[in-house]
């Protein structure tokens, strides 16, 4: 089971980062059952490197390209040179505030999974695509993606995360039912293959967690209740004692 801390654009120093990255380490111990990964702003990864012990490092997004004239931009092999494992690609944060399109994210996609990262590719309905019933029809679009040939002798390597657009920071999660049925959807594409990871992502909280898991999920993409060491902290041993 994987547990994924996406910290986005917080803490604002590196001494806030290692406190909130020392708070969590402290109060939870290393589980054979619970994979727990953070996923840090990419200027704290090197601050936090020495420090991650009993968790796993991703990022929150990369380039396409390893290396070349391409200002700003963090390549895949950088990141697995860190140390990182894991990265997170295709947040509707960055489709809604930077543009990013499919023909991006795949491109990312297939760099990441050939330098040997564990990429964790967000999909997701908005709610007029979930209020006009086009749930279906916006999750086989994202996961075209996963068609190109040039991914799939690494794909053994890619995590999907279910998270609704609409779900995501509004605490309003989606109905564990409700992502079940999506579960089977994605379970169902031709794109994907069944030993693929689908992980839950969306208002998880230490009240509703064990539901996701509970529905099929293989782990919990968490984005504001892992700022909160306590909650996430209370989020693991909560999946912790229902795996037992």
């Amino acid at each position: 089971m994987l547990v994924v801390g996406n910290w986005k654009c917080n803490p604002d120093n590196l001494t806030k980062a290692q406190e909130l990255f020392n708070l969590i380490q402290k109060g939870i111990k290393p589980s054979e059952n619970i994979e727990v990964i953070i996923c840090p702003p990419f200027v704290w990864l090197i601050g936090l490197k020495m420090e991650a012990k009993g968790f796993k490092l991703g990022a929150q997004d990369c380039f396409w390209a390893t290396k070349g004239a391409f200002t700003g931009e963090i390549s895949p092999t950088m990141l697995k040179n860190l140390g990182c494992q894991y990265v997170i690609l295709g947040h509707s944060e960055r489709r809604i505030y930077l543009g990013e399109t499919n023909e991006m994210i795949a491109k990312k996609l297939k760099t990441a999974l050939e330098v040997g990262l564990k990429p964790i590719l967000c999909i997701g309905e908005t709610l007029k695509e979930r209020q006009q019933n086009k749930v279906n029809e916006a999750l086989k679009k994202q996961l075209a993606i996963l068609k190109n040939q040039n991914l799939r002798s690494n794909i053994q390597n890619l995590i999907l995360a279910y998270e609704p657009v609409w779900a995501i920071g509004t605490a309003k999660p989606c109905d564990p039912k409700d992502a079940k049925e999506v579960l089977q959807i994605l379970k169902c594409n031709e794109f994907v293959p069944s030993y693929i990871p689908v992980i839950y992502g969306g208002s998880v909280n230490s009240q509703n967690a064990k539901e996701y898991i509970k529905a099929g999920f293989q782990g919990l993409l968490i984005g504001g209740s892992s700022l909160n060491s306590k909650e996430f902290i209370k989020i693991i041993k909560t999946l912790e004692k229902n795996n037992s």
